[in-house]
């Protein structure tokens, strides 16, 4: 089912994958494209949707775009809603036959709001995985902040710049909002990221240590994402892994 509507906003669709076989029990994976929170497609995930019905047959998949931040227009709270309304759209319609429970893909941004919804804005435990592709994690991380590329990025997409709210940069970070009832999470960094510095990964992964949390961290010898067809097909089987044992 392809674009399929949640919300009156033409960004707000969803391409909906279902298994023949589906019952109630059927789990639905939920995937969350990149794009530093202003640009993207969810026709960018569909690489990770072609894994997902090769080698996870039995789950569902929703593809979803999401309103994209513009001047004026931040991110926040806009995209976090559209995850919590394509939730709802799961959940309440009869026909897909899936159960009310989701795991979350995402890569870059999308792994952002990944972690941040399944940490701090599923209120009724819905989310049972989150799988972060080279997401950020902590907003207030001074590689950021004294970046003069990659600042005005993250202005962009809170509406305000870190010295005007400093709490608010905070609260958008799922490094602060990780609490010990966060669902399983694995994550998948570069050495090499010029995005993402190495220690927004592996402070997560101690975080979520610290708070008792299954996780799994896998570190590879590139950047953002771009890493050599060896390490991708590594990070592919450990996702197919993860999901099969934790989903």
């Amino acid at each position: 089912m392809y674009d399929v509507s949640y919300g009156s906003s033409n960004q707000q669709k969803f391409d909906l994958y279902l298994p023949s076989n589906r019952t109630i029990n059927t789990k639905t994976l939920i995937l969350v494209h990149g794009g530093g929170w202003t640009a993207g497609d969810k026709a960018d995930m569909n690489y990770v949707t072609n894994i997902i019905k090769q080698y996870l047959p039995g789950y569902a998949i929703a593809n979803i775009n999401y309103r994209l931040a513009t001047s004026g227009n931040p991110a926040f709270p806009m995209q976090i809603d559209d995850l919590a309304a394509v939730v709802a759209k799961l959940k309440s319609t009869d026909e897909y036959v899936i159960s009310d429970n989701f795991g979350f893909i995402g890569v870059s941004a999308g792994a952002h709001l990944s972690m941040l919804y399944g940490y701090a804005y599923d209120a009724n435990s819905n989310v049972k995985m989150v799988a972060s592709i080279v997401g950020p994690t902590d907003f207030t991380d001074v590689n950021y902040l004294n970046n003069p590329t990659l600042a005005p990025m993250f202005e962009m997409a809170t509406g305000v710049s870190y010295a005007y709210n400093p709490g608010y940069y905070q609260q958008l970070s799922p490094l602060s909002r990780a609490t010990s009832s966060s669902p399983p999470t694995i994550l998948f960094y570069g050495n090499q990221d010029p995005l993402i510095p190495t220690t927004q990964g592996v402070n997560m992964h101690n975080r979520l240590n610290q708070l008792s949390v299954y996780n799994e961290f896998n570190l590879y010898n590139g950047g953002h994402g771009d890493w050599i067809i060896n390490d991708q097909l590594d990070a592919y089987g450990k996702l197919v892994i993860f999901v099969q044992n934790k989903f």
